[in-house]
This record gives C-alpha cells, structure tokens and sequence, in this order.
C-alpha cells in the first residue's frame, strides 16, 4: 500500500476515533440501517449515472489508489530514451527493433515501432498525442464516478438527517424511540461526510495525480521519440528531455 495511503488513513481513522472516544460515543457509531442508506444509496445512484464499461473498472482502478503499481521515475525513463538514442546512432534506427521486446512500455514501442515503419514525425507524433487524449479521457470518466460517489454519500446523510427528524417529530410522546431516530439521523450524516472526505474524493484525486505523473512521461517519451528520428544524439537528447520536463512541470505547478 502507499506510504501516504497509510499515513493519511491512520491520522483520520485515529483523528475520528479520538474525538467520538472523548465524548464517549464509540459504541452508538455503529447503525446499520444508516450505513444500508448511505452505502446502498451511494452505490444505486452510481449505478443509475454510469455505464457498465465504465463502471467495471472501478475496482481495480480502487485498487490501484490503495495499491499503487511500481511506476517509472522521470530519470530512469530518460535514461531509456538516451539509451535507445546511443544505439540508433552507432548502429542505425533499423538496430532498435532488436530493443523492442526488452521494453515495458507499450506506449513506447507503438512510437518507436512508427519510426522504423518510416511514418514521418507529424504523424508519429500526431497518433502518439491523440493514444494520451484517448487514455485522459478513459482515466477521466473514472475518476468521474468517484467524484460523484463524493457528491452523493452527504446528500443521502442528508436524506437519512431528514428521515431521523420525521420519527423524532412521529414518536414525540415516546423516548426511547426518539433516541433511536435521532441516532439514525446524526450517524447517517456522520457516514455520509466520512465516506466522501476519505474514500471517495481522496480516491478521485489520487487516480488524477497518477493519470498526471503517467501522461508526462508520454509526453517526454514523444519528444524522445522525435528526436532519435531526427538522429539527435544522445547528449543531446539527454538536455532536451530534462528540459522538457522541467517545463512541463514548470507549467503544471502553474
């Protein structure tokens, strides 16, 4: 799991904890009915807003923000384009069919494969940019559901705040049912707000940040790409990447 995953789930769980102990109220956080309303509810207006191709990958990419792949660094993945610079200067471009099959990144043999079918560079780079808007937008579409998941968790804490008032105001006459409805009305909202500030809008951001750190570095790889078409060498193309990268990033922060 990633290390901020952790760090930030324990101070909240234990931030959350501390306070319902202070005021002796660790035992009354539980209410099933108020969890069925919040989760259930949550769970069927997603289901009435997305799709189902876009919906499938809701789990893995949840697990994906839990449990984060090995990714590449900005320097190892240069140093992979400087490298495959070197050996198409000393042995020619045709040389770096024998480096496809060692490279893990699909992403990067599709570019570099376009090199050595002799697509010019517009083109080249034409298809690798519209291959980063097409994973944007898939990527997008599901953060998108986290994202409402975050909307609608509160609006049914809300709704079940609304439910718990109406038995409050039905048994006014009777205590013991006016404290179960004012449970149902409090730790409904409680989940609601709980569910949306740490799973599912920490979620939604997360995936966005990994689609960011993902997407530029096919932009770097596109800029590498060009330019051992264009026969740069490696040193060369070693400055024009970090450059680029430091733009970027530049720009990013902006």
């Amino acid at each position: 799991m990633d290390l901020m995953t952790v760090i930030g789930l324990g101070l909240g769980i234990w931030a959350v904890y501390y306070t319902l102990q202070a005021g002796g109220l660790v035992n009354m956080i539980y209410n099933l009915p108020s969890l069925i309303l919040v989760l259930g509810g949550t769970i069927a207006s997603t289901f009435l807003t997305y799709p189902y191709r876009i919906l499938k990958r809701v789990p893995a990419a949840m697990m994906l923000a839990l449990f984060p792949q090995k990714r590449w660094t900005a320097e190892k993945y240069i140093r992979l384009l400087v490298d495959l610079a070197e050996v198409a200067k000393r042995d020619g471009l045709d040389s770096l069919q024998d480096s496809l099959p060692k490279i893990k990144d699909h992403f990067l043999i599709d570019g570099l494969q376009m090199v050595l079918d002799g697509l010019p560079p517009e083109i080249v780079r034409e298809n690798l940019i519209k291959e980063i808007t097409f994973i944007r937008r898939r990527h997008q579409q599901v953060h998108a559901v986290f994202r409402s998941m975050g909307a609608y968790a509160p609006v049914f804490g809300l709704l079940g705040t609304l439910i718990g008032v109406v038995g409050v105001l039905k048994n006014l006459t009777n205590p013991e049912a006016i404290g179960s409805s004012m449970a149902v009305a409090v730790i409904t909202t409680f989940y609601g707000i709980f569910g949306t500030n740490f799973v599912f809008l920490p979620i939604a951001n997360k995936l966005a940040a990994y689609t960011e750190e993902e997407l530029l570095l096919k932009e770097v790889a596109i800029e590498g790409i060009l330019a051992i078409q264009a026969g740069e060498i490696p040193s060369v193309v070693s400055r024009r990447l970090q450059a680029f990268l430091a733009h970027k990033m530049r720009q990013r922060r902006k």
